[in-house]
């Protein structure tokens, strides 16, 4: 549509304007302009005022505010890269009539592999054997593992993402139990969150962070769960409290834990989770494929040009209705 105005604060994935202007040919005459990763977006106001598209950041230091959300007048799409959209206040957008969309489901089996590639991890103590021959030493004398066929993992949190797990899981012959509001697959074992961790020689948490699972997997969750299990976490780091989990670890109430997202990123220097033999630590890369990459520029290179063809916006988060994709009205 004439006169469209693209404005980027997403600083992954080599998408710069250049590249941007690259995959969507048929929009000549857009026009971009991108925020740098060390710029405050509050400093950008004309730019954001005028834009009809806007990609939200990855960092939630740079988040879109109502603030600046309340001056977004001609916004038809704030577009996370992302399966997450922490980067935006997408409350204060629906009250805006702005619509917020993620890109779901594009490593979901990146994901996924990751978690079982972490439960076998854990499970089959890969770091101690490693260690053990690396030091010099030999023999199997505290390395006796676990099967997964003999395994029950609770997957909290069952989404594309959860049911890519399961299926992996199924084809390694373990019980799968399931957590999750709304039921996807009624063929599986639906249980409440406390039988679920209750039941579980291992927790694998895929769910999303809002006001209700925040802190959610905490001491009394931890203890339910039977002495010597493990938790995953490739979901989100805030659902689960990281001080209650020290603690479980500390008491042998876990034997293990693997974390690729934490309540704070990059995790802080002196975060008590380093340094410990019994909890593998990832960057938040679970998702970081080459195929996963591909993924995500291809959707969002099809979010964009549909909305900026004037169609109405897909996977909309945030629950705001668009018929077709004209300017916002006057607010």
């Amino acid at each position: 549509m004439p006169d469209d105005h693209l404005v980027t604060l997403y600083h992954l994935n080599d998408l710069g304007p250049d590249e941007l202007r690259r995959l969507l040919p048929g929009h000549p005459d857009l026009r971009i302009t991108e925020i740098g990763p060390d710029e405050d977006p509050h400093d950008h106001r004309a730019a954001l005022a005028d834009a009809t598209v806007v990609l939200a950041p990855l960092e939630k230091e740079r988040r879109i505010t109502a603030e600046l959300l309340a001056q977004m007048r001609r916004c038809r799409l704030v577009q996370s890269v992302a399966v997450g959209f922490d980067g935006v206040d997408h409350r204060a957008a629906a009250e805006l009539g702005i619509p917020v969309a993620n890109l779901p489901g594009f490593n979901a089996d990146a994901v996924a592999d990751w978690a079982v590639g972490a439960l076998l991890y854990l499970v089959r103590h890969y770091a101690a054997g490693h260690a053990r021959i690396a030091e010099g030493g030999w023999g199997p004398e505290g390395l006796r593992g676990r099967d997964l066929a003999a395994l029950t993992v609770g997957i909290a949190g069952f989404g594309t993402i959860g049911r890519a797990v399961a299926r992996r899981l199924d084809a390694f012959g373990s019980r799968v139990l399931v957590h999750d509001p709304v039921p996807s697959e009624p063929e599986r074992e639906y249980v409440p969150l406390d039988e679920l961790a209750a039941r579980s020689d291992v927790l694998t948490l895929h769910m999303p962070l809002n006001d209700a699972t925040r802190g959610l997997v905490g001491d009394a969750l931890l203890a339910r769960m039977g002495r010597g299990a493990y938790v995953i976490n490739a979901g989100r780091g805030g659902v689960l409290d990281e001080d209650a989990l020290v603690r479980a670890l500390d008491s042998g109430q876990l034997a293990g834990a693997a974390l690729d997202v934490f309540a704070e990123e990059p995790l802080p220097a002196d975060s008590p989770l380093r340094g410990r033999s019994d909890v593998l630590l990832n960057p938040h890369t679970a998702g970081v494929t080459h195929e996963a990459y591909h993924a995500i520029r291809a959707r969002l290179v099809e979010s964009l040009d549909r909305v900026l063809s004037g169609q109405a916006p897909r996977n909309v988060v945030n629950g705001v209705i668009v018929n077709h994709a004209q300017p916002a009205p006057a607010r």
